[in-house]
């Protein structure tokens, strides 16, 4: 039988202390749902644990010590090495701790097989959530309760948008909002180089293109409107913005990114099986 967790009080730590479980803990501890004293993680190298540490964070030598003084544990370490350490944790991993993966591509029956109970939640979220803008998907395990859905849903809704999902969408989700992130980088790393191409200035053109996708990205959720019927509303007859959207047609830019949404879906895909 799960034990509810205190909300008030609730320790959150994170096994693997990389970019993602960085970007987590930061934003919650910005966002004020949890201070950092209540957060802790392990690592063995210098550079991570200051990182955690510079915003408050406690750490520990070993995982284990991170699993004893924590109600949430979560896993974030690559897809490849999950079974190892979840399995190396067994012991601690009891039904008393609610356990939350967001490992890409590892599914919630395997995550539960290797800790021996189903008090489990995956979640997908994206590395945005150091600024407050993540996109997370959940899915519960098979003995996760409402209350246990409903904290992580608190936990992770902190830094950014959470939604609900069957798990079988897991890995096209990956393929869109978990490593969308790099590919809008990349777009706006591009459209900065364009504007220098076209004559700006290397910090104006930057800010141009990162505040012009921010913009655009904000029109779509505050105007509930369709991104094609945004589109035709800038791009005039005859204008420079149908000259340059013909130009992105004529490159493939849509099917390009179907493609690329695509094939980080199979790539999560391939982690599933193994």
């Amino acid at each position: 039988m799960a034990i509810p967790i205190p909300t008030d009080s609730f320790k959150v730590g994170f096994i693997g202390a990389g970019k993602m479980a960085e970007s987590i803990a930061r934003g919650v501890v910005n966002s004020c749902v949890l201070p950092a004293s209540r957060i802790s993680t392990a690592h063995s190298e210098l550079h991570r644990r200051e990182a955690f540490s510079s915003f408050g964070v406690q750490i520990y030598d070993r995982n284990e010590q991170v699993v004893e003084n924590s109600d949430v544990v979560i896993f974030s370490v690559k897809p490849q090495v999950v079974q190892k350490v979840v399995s190396q944790l067994k012991p601690l991993l009891t039904e008393k701790k609610l356990l939350v993966s967001v490992a890409a591509g590892i599914k919630l029956s395997d995550l539960q097989e290797w800790a021996g109970h189903g008090r489990f939640i995956r979640v997908m979220p994206n590395t945005p959530a150091a600024v407050g803008e993540a996109a997370s998907v959940m899915s519960l395990g098979d003995t996760a309760t409402k209350e246990d859905g409903d904290l992580i849903a608190e936990l992770f809704g902190a830094v950014g948008r959470i939604w609900r999902a069957d798990e079988k969408h897991f890995d096209a989700v990956t393929g869109l909002s978990g490593s969308g992130p790099a590919y809008i980088f990349l777009a706006i790393e591009a459209m900065a180089d364009g504007g220098v191409a076209a004559g700006l200035p290397r910090d104006l053109a930057l800010g141009l293109a990162s505040q012009t996708v921010l913009g655009a990205a904000s029109m779509v959720i505050k105007s509930g409107k369709h991104p094609g019927q945004l589109k035709d509303d800038v791009a005039s007859p005859g204008g420079t913005t149908i000259a340059g959207i013909h130009e992105l047609e004529r490159g493939g830019f849509r099917g390009i990114l179907m493609n690329t949404v695509v094939a980080a879906a199979n790539r999560s895909r391939e982690f599933s099986k193994r």
